[in-house]
């Protein structure tokens, strides 16, 4: 992945890009679209995501080459641009979005092997979960040992996300029926899937999903061999897996019809391909996203423990978490981590949780890195900072960071109320930690603004909690 000087060139850097936006999601998204929306809204959602995720891109280029000095991605662009408590957020609301993708990611993999052996059924059954765990910790233990990156690993985990991927395309491309994509464009057949504004805003967790990972090159930036390149990579690699999407998405609702679709179970491209051709379709997409998990859930249980191991190192989270091991592992962030994986493994089991609930809180938890993301590059155009002998440059990127900006307040909107509930619900224990950190360096806690801040926070989580005592709210 690198060259002989250690830093990652642009072809490394657009594969760190694709390779951690296609993890698990793109596998089941012909189901997850069909459940929340019609062809109609699905089209249509579609073209918001494109606009709104490529001005996205363009917001993490635009940060990448404005502001150099700023390794840690999301988290350090809130850090700078809207203080401690914010920046803290964004590092607490990341991780904790990485390692719930982490559980979605557990349950996708066990209802995968549900196709072949029935006793998983979709994940979360007590056979799941136990073989879950036993899995997690495996993967933990080899992790401490110092096993980072393999060669290996990553060319057979790229090959295998890639491959049936290409052969789905081309397989539905010529199976697709124009008559079975036009038969219900709005779902009217389907009216509890509510209006098209509700299909389309019902949809759009699920495309946020499938492009977390975006940030990827951002998070790197400070390996790449030149800073101009972590830009470019973002942009090439969003513009690569979003064809890829709209083609695994778009070709499904042309083979099957969308009710048809939203009953089946994940990952719900291997029905698509069995209904084609056959049982082998869906033996190359289960064993094709099998191998492309467990190379995922490696990757994304290091960015975990990475998250919080670098907000650590200057001092937004406590000390203990940027202990190290021998192996050079940053063993407590690791180890914090993984528990939680495992506590929330055992709730699925008793709330029935699905892939798509925790994609959704997932999801949720990722919006708050994203929107401060946005707002500091608006920000930024906003005051000409960096700007002073670029000014057509600050307009169309004023322009860029303001449409970013909208469409991530959309998302939090488009979320709904309950997934905001639940958001503040883990956002708000995060204090402890905050509160930890700030105290080791002798320095107070909140500031006025940030006192609102919390405040608003623990509100909604208490409101959240009783939700969930009371039953209005599931998980």
């Amino acid at each position: 992945m690198s060259d002989t000087s250690g830093k990652l060139k642009l072809g490394a850097l657009v594969a760190l890009v694709v390779g951690s936006m296609i993890g698990g999601g793109i596998f089941s998204l012909p189901q997850n679209m069909a459940a929340s929306a019609g062809v109609g809204a699905v089209l249509i959602g579609w073209g918001i995501t494109a606009v709104g995720m490529l001005t996205l891109a363009f917001v993490f280029q635009t940060l990448a080459n404005r502001k150099p000095d700023l390794d840690g991605g999301v988290y350090a662009y809130a850090k700078a641009g809207f203080g401690d408590y914010m920046g803290f957020s964004s590092a607490w609301g990341y991780w904790i979005s990485a390692w719930l993708g982490n559980v979605g990611y557990f349950v996708l993999l066990f209802s995968t092997l549900g196709y072949f052996f029935p006793i998983f059924g979709e994940g979360n059954t007590p056979a799941a979960i136990v073989g879950a765990s036993i899995l997690l910790w495996a993967v933990h233990f080899l992790v401490l040992r110092g096993i980072k990156e393999a060669a290996f690993i990553n060319l057979v985990t790229t090959v295998a996300k890639v491959v049936p991927l290409v052969l789905f395309a081309l397989i539905c491309l010529f199976a697709f029926r124009l008559d079975i994509f036009t038969a219900d464009i709005w779902a009217l057949g389907t009216p509890e899937l509510g209006s098209v504004m509700n299909q389309v805003r019902n949809m759009m967790l699920v495309t946020v999903w499938v492009f977390i990972g975006i940030e990827g090159a951002s998070i790197f930036s400070s390996r790449a061999e030149k800073r101009s390149d972590v830009g470019k990579a973002t942009v090439i690699g969003f513009v690569t897996v979003l064809l890829f999407l709209v083609l695994v998405n778009v070709l499904s609702l042309g083979i099957m019809t969308q009710p048809e679709l939203a009953k089946l179970q994940n990952p719900s491209m291997a029905a698509v391909l069995e209904h084609v051709v056959g049982h082998w379709g869906a033996v190359l997409i289960s064993v094709g996203l099998i191998i492309s998990l467990l190379g995922a859930l490696l990757s994304w249980v290091l960015l975990c423990a990475e998250i919080m191991f670098a907000a650590a190192k200057d001092h937004t989270m406590p000390e203990f978490l940027r202990r190290e091991n021998a192996n050079q592992v940053p063993a407590n962030a690791l180890w914090l981590t993984n528990a939680m994986v495992q506590i929330f493994l055992i709730i699925t089991l008793f709330s029935n949780s699905t892939y798509l609930s925790l994609i959704y809180l997932a999801t949720s938890m990722i919006l708050v890195p994203y929107l401060w993301s946005a707002a500091y590059a608006f920000l930024l155009a906003l005051r000409s900072e960096t700007y002073e002998q670029a000014l057509a440059e600050r307009k169309k990127d004023l322009i860029i960071g303001g449409i970013a900006l909208l469409y991530a307040i959309w998302l939090l909107y488009a979320g709904g109320v309950k997934y905001l509930l639940l958001s503040a619900l883990l956002y708000a224990p995060g204090a402890i930690l905050f509160a930890k950190a700030k105290r080791e360096v002798g320095q107070p806690v909140f500031t006025n603004v940030e006192k609102l801040i919390f405040a608003a926070v623990v509100v909604g989580a208490l409101v959240a909690a009783f939700g969930l005592y009371d039953g209005f709210l599931t998980l």
